[in-house]
């Protein structure tokens, strides 16, 4: 019953904020058709405003697990229209702070411990309160490194915050299931996909040692960089429910006023935001996926030599390897306007039917893209290409990964951030190089001979049983070709070539087994760890493998 009212409150502030018309041309429910009628018409300024206006109001209004929802749907702007999306975007996530005596109590439970005894302070007043948590400032006990104690935040999840986005994941499932019903174009929307999203990151969202863990990594990855500062992590002081990091002070990025009042080159800090997002994603695979304003600061001791610094880190993104690749390889097609090698792309990377006709989709990639190249490069806006891209390519049955959406959300969120700060930036001119530079390194032979040190372990392993395994293979297929009984003079040639086959792909197997021993030496010596019997065990296996590839060449 609980449900059943909340779902009236919906269809309510749906047809108080106008939104009914979301679902036009569907064939509406009684309900809402009901509610037309029933309730008065809304306030003219109301009615009078754009829908994703409205939208937010309404959202606002039904409360932070809303708000959330918002949020995230402002990703996926592969479901939604552009204009909701945009709208989306400005969604605040502050709500009323909980007292701080249950901030106290809490930190209590997750810890094990009277806060007295954990900390010498803390702030009852939150610096920050949001939808999932909230943000306290506190002090650490005195110890040698910090004589006065070392500041810190401490961020706390609210009270009953589990049951409150299980109730209201449950309820939008209910809402999923009605749009998938009647809303006309549900089979592109998938409201089921977008509700399992918001679920799956609210639930990564309510574990604070997970996201403890995600900014270790990060600031590993930036440890002594000049571009980007990641607070450190507090793990004694850590657990589920309680996040505790180093205090860092900054000026928030769209705070253009205070950064400029301390002299901070905008121009440099705007290169630097672009150069980072292409290393987070192609030089470690692990990227702040909620990158907006509110989440980034500017060291502000730094005016002349700039560096970001990033906080909360609930959402974080990474590709795998193969969507890496075809990723990297679209954008440096694209950077080169390259048209029907983006085409081949999509093609070869599985996000497009393979019977798509090429001249066809090159012809539309073109068409996309030649408007935006008649401007001037600093005008040009890599995100909205890559938008136009996937929007254009969802007329030919493009399948995205849910990583990817993510990822051209995060792209829009630095594009915006580097022009806000420098809106002449030319963001093709300072992304190209840093791809193409880190992509030379990621494919270059000291990555490859990375990936074979790493592996060479397991083939070695693996080395004793591949004699008998070649044997048991090659016996097999011999087998298959002698069982060949026949009369005529081609088959039992053919019969003979086959015969001659499998002798070969044995020279083959035994230059490959020759060949790797040659590597494994050689890499030894190139550590130092070899003896002079590894040296002779170079130069032989490098002999047997050329003398069994040779060996297989002549009987193939």
């Amino acid at each position: 019953m609980g449900q059943l009212w909340r779902i009236v409150r919906i269809v309510r502030l749906m047809v108080r904020h106008r939104l009914d018309d979301l679902v036009d041309g569907a064939h509406h429910s009684r309900l809402l058709a009901l509610a037309r009628f029933v309730l008065p018409r809304p306030p003219v300024a109301l009615a009078a405003l754009p829908r994703g206006e409205r939208l937010v109001l309404a959202l606002t209004e039904l409360g932070p697990i809303f708000v959330k929802f918002g949020q995230i749907l402002s990703t996926r702007r592969d479901l939604i229209p552009p204009d909701v999306a945009d709208a989306l975007v400005s969604l605040q996530d502050q709500v009323a702070p909980f007292p701080g005596a249950l901030a106290r109590a809490a930190v209590e439970r997750g810890l094990g411990a009277a806060i007295d005894a954990r900390f010498a302070s803390f702030d009852d007043v939150p610096l920050a309160s949001a939808s999932i948590a909230q943000v306290h400032a506190a002090r650490l006990p005195p110890d040698a490194a910090h004589p006065g104690g070392r500041e810190v935040v401490v961020k706390i999840l609210r009270p009953d915050i589990r049951q409150r986005v299980a109730a209201d994941v449950a309820l939008l499932r209910a809402l999923a299931d009605a749009a998938a019903r009647f809303h006309p174009n549900a089979d592109k929307i998938r409201p089921h996909d977008i509700v399992a999203e918001v679920e799956s990151t609210l639930e990564n969202e309510l574990d604070l040692e997970r996201e403890g863990a995600n900014a270790s990594l990060l600031r590993r990855n930036f440890a002594g960089s000049d571009d980007l500062y990641v607070p450190e992590v507090i793990w004694s002081h850590t657990s589920v429910g309680i996040l505790t990091l180093e205090r860092v002070h900054g000026i928030p990025v769209d705070d253009l006023a205070a950064l400029d009042a301390v002299g901070i080159d905008r121009v440099a800090l705007a290169e630097k935001g672009v150069r980072l997002f292409y290393e987070q994603v192609f030089r470690d695979n692990f990227f702040h996926a909620d990158a907006h304003a509110g989440n980034i600061w500017v060291d502000a001791e730094r005016p002349h030599d700039p560096r970001f610094i990033a906080l909360d880190f609930g959402i974080m993104g990474s590709l795998s390897e193969r969507d890496q690749y075809w990723l990297a390889e679209n954008f440096l097609a694209l950077f080169k306007r390259d048209y029907a090698r983006i085409a081949e792309l999509h093609v070869r990377a599985g996000w497009m039917p393979a019977e798509v006709r090429m001249d066809e989709l090159e012809a539309a990639v073109r068409t996309v893209c030649e408007p935006y190249f008649t401007r001037p490069l600093s005008e040009i806006s890599l995100a909205e290409v890559v938008v136009k891209l996937f929007q254009t390519a969802r007329r030919y049955e493009l399948t995205l990964q849910p990583q990817l959406i993510l990822l051209q959300k995060t792209l829009l969120n630095i594009e915006g951030v580097g022009r806000l700060l420098h809106p002449q930036i030319d963001i093709w001119a300072v992304a190209e190089p840093v791809l193409e530079r880190i992509w030379r390194r990621r494919r270059g032979p000291r990555a490859i001979l990375d990936v074979v040190r790493r592996r060479l372990p397991g083939w070695l392993a693996a080395a004793p049983d591949m004699p008998q395994l070649v044997h048991d293979y090659l016996a097999q297929a011999t087998r298959g070709a002698l069982e060949l009984r026949v009369a005529s003079d081609d088959l039992r040639r053919l019969e003979q070539r086959l015969e001659r086959s499998q002798r070969s792909r044995l020279w083959l197997a035994l230059g490959v087994v020759s060949g790797l021993a040659a590597i494994a030496a050689a890499l030894l010596v190139q550590h130092g760890a070899a003896s002079t019997s590894s040296h002779a065990a170079t130069w032989l296996g490098t002999i047997g493998a050329g003398f069994a590839f040779w060996r297989a060449a002549r009987r193939a």
